[in-house]
């Protein structure tokens, strides 16, 4: 049986096509990360923009994992941003492909969530997709070998979103990880008053989160939406946006990194 690879779609526009380079450059982003918090996260709230603009907040969630060996499944929820979808797609594969090597797809894990309603195939939802690329080769340094579960978000509920990550939630060896960058193409000022607004929500468990505050708006109010189920504490990272790492302040595109931990986690 012929393995079903996806390539990488983004290398070279949103992070480094070069695997000596891209593994230099994560590993520079994870050792000059920021972190004020201890904890072992169930889930990451983390922004999926090209590295230059967000990868050092992105770092700020992945170095905590650099600890937790353990991992062995990561589901990855990201916003579809070419491809329209009624529902949360999987893709048609078998792995997926970064220059630093190939991710074996979860395949038990996906025909566990197939049969939902609200979960569809989709090989052309995750063709093009970088929401959910651009987080692997971050993944691949922090935790070397594990299996993926990759759901390109597209038209769904909060409730639709949560019951997936029920049926996936798993134990201690299962990561979750949110992609979603957060207010788009506002003043520097004005995205940072929405931002805050954006982060206290989250961080007060308060859904639902809007489109214009979060381009991922769709999975967070999900993940938020069963937080207390699983009694998540969610956590603040890094809130900066792109005038604060390589873009102007005219017009700026908001990050977040968040991490929740679980009570007896």
């Amino acid at each position: 049986m012929k393995i079903r690879t996806r390539p990488p779609a983004v290398a070279g526009m949103f992070y480094p096509a070069d695997a000596n380079v891209l593994s230099q450059q994560v590993d520079t982003m994870l050792a000059q990360a920021s972190c004020t918090v201890a904890i072992r996260p169930k889930a990451l709230i983390v922004p999926h923009a090209g590295y230059i603009y967000s990868g050092s907040i992105a770092a700020s969630a992945y170095t905590l994992l650099q600890e937790m060996e353990h991992i062995r499944r990561v589901v990855l929820l990201g916003p579809v941003h070419r491809v329209p979808v009624s529902g949360l797609a999987l893709p048609e594969a078998d792995s997926f492909s970064t220059p630093l090597g190939d991710i074996p797809l979860d395949q038990e894990a996906m025909e566990s969530i197939a049969q939902l309603p609200q979960v569809i195939w989709s090989e052309a939802a995750h063709a093009m997709e970088h929401s959910l690329e651009v987080h692997l080769p971050f993944l691949q340094r922090v935790l070397g070998e594990f299996q993926l579960v990759p759901l390109a978000v597209g038209d769904a509920s909060p409730e639709d979103v949560a019951g997936v990550l029920d049926v996936l939630w798993g134990d201690d060896k299962t990561l979750i990880v949110i992609s979603s960058d957060l207010s788009h193409y506002l003043p520097y000022q004005q995205a940072q008053q929405v931002d805050r607004v954006t982060a206290d929500n989250i961080l007060a468990k308060q859904w639902p989160i809007s489109h214009e505050q979060a381009c991922g708006a769709t999975p967070i109010n999900g993940l938020l939406a069963t937080a207390d189920k699983h009694e998540l504490t969610p956590h603040l990272l890094d809130l900066r946006n792109s005038g604060d790492t390589a873009g102007d302040k005219q017009q700026v595109v908001g990050y977040g990194a968040f991490a929740f931990d679980e009570k007896n986690g």
